[in-house]
């Protein structure tokens, strides 16, 4: 289903490029370059922050949390998931707590994190991640919910450890939700790590976006802000999409 509903390259590029259109006319409306700058004010702020190398270094700070946090949520949720999914009994314990993550505002992890481990780095990866993990967990726990018993019977009349059972029986069966978990979470966790830098760190795209929102300087604004998108579509579309067609492509095999 995947590959029918997802839209060609041409007709992404066409979509950016109306959504441009509309962005040139609204900035043309507006006739205030301090609310809505054109793109290509936006454009040059990029070349000039580029040029400088603050645009590279806050985008590379950014980037290190967001992989960080992204893969600490990962690696959690998918063990709470699978524990959850194969055992009733740990489920029943831990799924209250994982509705209460899911429901908790972001902003309030983000800042019990910064009053009690304090504004370092420590704080702003764990509080990302854990607004992510809950997610993560739930995703898995359905894809385990939803394995071959046919398959994992079999496995088990064979005797086969159960390391070797989760690496080549589970694990597989699960690579569409871990796929899906990926996307979201790229998604999700990008965001979160902008507000994280917003409130309590010193550089990053977040960092950025508040000096510049004090000064009221909209074009800088967008010049991150986008920089930053851009770069996580170029994940999205080189890297997680081309996954995602590879981890489900047996079962249209």
């Amino acid at each position: 289903m995947g590959e029918t509903t997802r839209a060609p390259l041409h007709v992404t590029l066409l979509s950016l490029l109306a959504l441009g259109l509309v962005w040139v006319v609204a900035s043309w409306l507006s006739a205030d370059p301090d609310i809505l700058p054109t793109p290509l004010a936006v454009w040059q702020r990029i070349v000039e922050e580029s040029a400088s190398g603050k645009l590279a270094f806050h985008m590379q700070a950014t980037l290190w949390r967001v992989l960080a946090a992204f893969g600490l949520a990962m690696v959690v949720g998918c063990v709470l998931g699978i524990v959850m999914g194969l055992s009733v009994r740990a489920n029943r314990w831990m799924d209250p707590w994982v509705t209460v993550f899911l429901n908790l505002p972001a902003l309030v992890i983000i800042v019990l994190a910064y009053l009690w481990i304090g504004l370092n780095e420590v704080a702003a990866v764990v509080a990302v991640a854990l607004n992510k993990t809950a997610m993560v967990a739930v995703t898995i726990r359905e894809g385990v919910r939803t394995l071959d018993q046919g398959v994992s019977d079999m496995a088990r009349v064979y005797r086969m450890p159960a390391w070797r059972r989760l690496r080549h029986v589970i694990w597989p069966q699960l690579g569409p939700f871990v796929a899906a978990s990926t996307r979201n979470g790229l998604a999700v966790i990008w965001k979160i790590v902008l507000v994280v830098e917003f409130l309590g760190r010193s550089n990053g795209v977040g960092f950025q976006i508040h000096l510049y929102f004090q000064l009221f300087d909209t074009a800088s604004v967008l010049a991150y802000a986008l920089s930053f998108t851009a770069v996580m579509l170029s994940i999205e579309y080189l890297i997680v999409q081309r996954w995602e067609r590879s981890s489900s492509a047996w079962r249209r095999a």
